[in-house]
């Protein structure tokens, strides 16, 4: 069911339904995040790894480890430094976790990952949960990316629908918040030891983490913790993707498919403005900012293969940009990773 209630969607959540949920990052597919059967449907109806951990969304910014029905037992002064400057938004902090959060969200892990969402519906639906039942409160939300397994994640409630609608039951509900306004996945920090640890990139930058804390961020290379969407392939359309390091290089790549053999019309695009685009080929995006980049990723990447577009060559934008420009080059490097 389709609905544009949030007092619905939390009655449904409450009772151990599914939602597709929006979030500034992607669309979500929901569950209650102290219900195990629940959880176990995201995992059976998304195809995902069992051992592989979801994020538990939240609508209290503070983080208070003696709070009654905290998720996480410990809290260092940087991890409380982020969630004052970025929440709700799109960071995720990895911190150790309480008895409250099981094996099914943490993967097995001794660590929670917890975020509060900043689109204005997710959180109406978890500060709803919170109202309909105070004594379980604070509610939390498990919702990783509404898409099967592997593939790209929705930044719409049709995307969200067309890759899993048919997989729902009829308990089960959705709630459409427009347009995702960051369009990549959160920025995944792991809060455990002395200093932050980037373990996946995101809709905060590396530098906003150190000037929030004073620390340097250091990179998920010593890390041991699982975290979302950090296989090597990833976030993957059918069509095949190629990185190009500029316009001379991408249109090196299109002629090279099309002497392959490839129609240069099934050839796509994905590059700044500023690039033009090879005759013939067939512009995916075409965005003006690194945000915008952001934004349009994930529906062009979906277009491609709606559009019959078998071969994509990609132009990253400028790794010295700040913000979310690695974690689109990221992305991209995992869509085009061998499958």
């Amino acid at each position: 069911m389709i609905t544009a209630d949030p007092r619905a969607v939390a009655a449904a959540l409450l009772d151990g339904a599914l939602a597709v949920l929006p979030t500034e990052t992607v669309y979500g597919l929901a569950a209650r995040a102290d219900n195990p059967a629940a959880v176990a449907r995201i995992y059976a109806v998304k195809g995902r790894p069992a051992l592989h951990p979801v994020i538990v969304h939240v609508a209290d910014p503070h983080l208070d480890p003696d709070a009654p029905g905290s998720w996480v037992r410990e809290v260092p002064d940087y991890a409380r430094q982020l969630a004052e400057a970025c929440w709700p938004g799109p960071l995720t902090l990895v911190l150790p976790r309480s008895a409250r959060a099981g094996d099914d969200v943490t993967g097995g892990q001794d660590t929670v990952a917890i975020r509060v969402p900043g689109h204005p519906v997710a959180l109406a639906v978890i500060q709803a949960m919170d109202e309909a039942d105070p004594a379980g409160a604070p509610h939390g939300v498990a919702a990783p990316s509404a898409n099967r397994f592997g593939h790209v994640s929705p930044t719409s409630l049709a995307h969200a629908l067309a890759d899993l609608g048919e997989l729902l039951a009829e308990s089960d509900m959705a709630i459409d918040g427009g347009a995702c306004s960051v369009g990549v996945e959160s920025t995944i920090v792991d809060c455990t030891g002395p200093q932050p640890r980037v373990l996946r990139p995101g809709g905060i930058g590396v530098a906003d983490i150190e000037r929030t804390t004073g620390l340097e961020a250091l990179d998920a290379t010593a890390s041991g913790i699982r975290v979302p969407g950090a296989l090597p392939s990833h976030y993957a359309p059918a069509a095949r993707i190629a990185l190009a390091p500029d316009a001379e290089a991408l249109a090196a790549y299109v002629d090279a498919v099309v002497e392959g053999g490839t129609e240069v019309e099934r050839i796509g695009v994905i590059a700044s403005s500023a690039i033009p685009t090879p005759e013939g080929a067939t512009r995916l995006l075409a965005p003006d900012s690194v945000d915008a980049y952001a934004r349009g990723l994930y529906d062009s990447l979906r277009r491609a293969d709606a559009t019959g577009v078998v071969f994509v060559v990609a132009v990253p934008p400028d790794p010295d940009a700040e913000g979310v420009s690695e974690a689109i080059a990221d992305r991209l490097r995992r869509a085009s990773a061998p499958r």
